[in-house]
């Protein structure tokens, strides 16, 4: 176990340094850059920009470098100094963007009204989109409790100091994203695990240890579960990058200031340090999810 365990932690080191690579030539695939679009803005607005400027602001933003030396220069702030760079569009560091927004991101009895109950709630977390849902529960917030449910702040708070009010008020906004974003995740580990432990509770073995004896808790947990919780720690890999990411189309109805939308808008304005550097993020802790799915896996089977 720990002579896995170990290396599958040395192999993490190359494959994090080919995902970086990926990662930053896919965000430099798309034609033009940042300082591109910034310019057409300025055109579009009745900006005449003078070649001089051009290729000041290329050197300003380190454009005028080769594709491989962009990378190698991107590498070594984050190896050496933790770094991500500096954000073309907002002017700030990737790091304290990423801070401000990265807080913010059993069923054994068939046909009984617990059963019907979460199998209801997991049809409506998996068929219903979670915009729809926003939509929703705005509309419900507004029209009967007279409350806007836009935002995680309310205006008085959205740029004062903590304090315990601001707390407080946090924490009146946070409970309705964060029922939305996890329905539908909640909704198809439930779907998964009712399914497969309803079909372990009809195999022979556990039939057979009922019938000599053996208490329904403990023949529960020590077979059927085990069994059926396999593809939930299978998938457990998947839930770390959905917690940084969120769901983006929930946060921009709801205007919640996470990381999703950021990466959006990071994506089309092509500001390569702030997206390069949240899809390595997603991409690092996926890979540790997966890695923690497979240590738990493989000590499940011991």
């Amino acid at each position: 176990m720990l002579v896995y365990t170990v290396r599958r932690i040395l192999i993490l080191i190359p494959l994090l340094f080919i995902i970086s690579i990926i990662t930053f030539v896919l965000i430099q695939l798309p034609p033009g850059d940042y300082l591109t679009l910034y310019i057409m803005q300025l055109e579009a607005a009745g900006t005449t920009v003078a070649e001089e400027e051009v290729e000041m602001l290329k050197r300003v933003f380190g454009l005028d470098k080769p594709m491989h030396v962009q990378y190698l220069i991107w590498l070594r702030r984050i190896v050496v100094y933790r770094d991500f760079g500096v954000s073309f569009q907002f002017q700030e560091p990737v790091s304290e963007l990423l801070a401000d927004r990265v807080p913010l991101t059993v069923a054994t009895n068939q046909y009984s009204l617990l059963d019907y109950f979460w199998t209801f709630v997991g049809f409506i977390g998996i068929s219903v989109p979670s915009f729809l849902l926003a939509l929703v529960a705005l509309w419900i917030a507004f029209k009967q409790f007279n409350m806007s449910a836009i935002g995680l702040f309310s205006s008085e708070y959205m740029d004062a100091a903590w304090s315990w009010g601001k707390v407080v008020d946090l924490l009146k906004h946070l409970w309705i994203p964060v029922v939305i974003i996890g329905m539908a995740g909640t909704a198809s580990l439930i779907r998964t695990m009712r399914g497969t432990l309803l079909d372990e509770l009809r195999r022979q073995y556990v039939i057979t240890a009922r019938s000599k004896g053996l208490p329904e808790i403990r023949n529960l947990i020590k077979y059927p579960v085990r069994t059926a919780i396999n593809p939930i720690i299978s998938t457990i890999g998947w839930l770390l990058p959905g917690i940084i990411s969120g769901e983006v189309l929930v946060s921009m109805v709801m205007n919640i200031p996470t990381t999703g939308p950021l990466l959006l808008t990071a994506l089309l304005t092509q500001d390569m340090y702030l997206a390069g550097s949240i899809v390595l993020i997603l991409s690092c802790l996926t890979v540790v999810g997966t890695l923690i799915s497979d240590i738990l896996l493989t000590w499940l089977d011991l």
